[in-house]
């Protein structure tokens, strides 16, 4: 890889600011002096400094975010801001992209990525990533409404669901709301949003609040977002092989 592409791709700075660091002596690979940004280095194994600081090669990047309410789940959009519209700088990364979506009107937890193997493996039938969602649901739901949920239900367009784990969090008599969660573990078209309507009722507020292992964070605000920890990519690595059924 070349040394200027190198560097930018691990954020030491643009390509100007890249060009101008090696023009001025900042940048030594193996001990010698860079003097081409042309250079060729091999990232895992040559040694890159800037000064005295080593420049340590990574090749896939994890985020979870907050996604607020208002924003759509994609890369880019001509008209609409995106969740990568959130990101400052220092952190953007042409190759990042949400792993699966949330409706525009809906908020919580989200993984951004450039590892495409995990995020396919987290998406795919074939294994068992839940999601649960918090749902503020007009009217006041009941327990042997949601106990259908847990038998797994038929959707009016007669989409076969599978069984999903549903409780009333709280009734708000004043609004005329119910907060219930609701556990799926597959990711059909405004699945929870269909799940409600075959109650009869709709869904006025949505929040995800976990995603496989993932919980979201707490003190994370809503458009917000933080790299994920070791441990934390460790436990998506596991829960993207985890097979249905266990």
């Amino acid at each position: 890889m070349r040394v200027d592409k190198f560097l930018h791709a691990m954020r030491i700075g643009t390509r100007t600011q890249v060009r101008r660091l090696i023009k001025d002596g900042h940048i030594t690979a193996n001990g010698e002096p860079v003097i081409s940004g042309k250079q060729q280095i091999d990232p895992g194994n040559d040694a890159v400094f800037l000064d005295d600081a080593p420049v340590r090669y990574q090749q896939y990047f994890y985020y979870v975010m907050n996604k607020p309410v208002g924003v759509i789940t994609a890369t880019t959009d001509a008209s609409a801001k995106t969740v990568m519209d959130l990101f400052n700088t220092t952190d953007f990364r042409d190759d990042l992209f949400p792993v699966g979506r949330l409706d525009k009107d809906t908020e919580g937890i989200l993984v951004i990525t450039n590892d495409g193997a995990l995020s396919h493996d987290l998406l795919s039938p074939n294994h068992h990533v839940t999601k649960v969602y918090q749902a503020e649901v007009t009217g006041e739901i009941t327990a042997a409404q949601l106990a259908a949920f847990n038998d797994g239900i038929t959707l009016k367009d007669g989409t076969e669901l599978q069984p999903a784990q549903a409780e009333i969090i709280q009734f708000h008599e004043i609004e005329n709301f119910t907060t219930i969660e609701i556990k799926i573990h597959e990711g059909k078209y405004h699945q929870v949003k269909r799940m409600v309507g075959t109650l009869g009722e709709r869904v006025v507020g949505l929040l995800r609040i976990k995603f496989g292992s993932l919980t979201l964070p707490v003190g994370l605000l809503a458009g917000n977002y933080r790299a994920l920890t070791d441990d934390e990519v460790a436990a998506l690595k596991a829960d993207a092989h985890q097979p249905v059924g266990e």
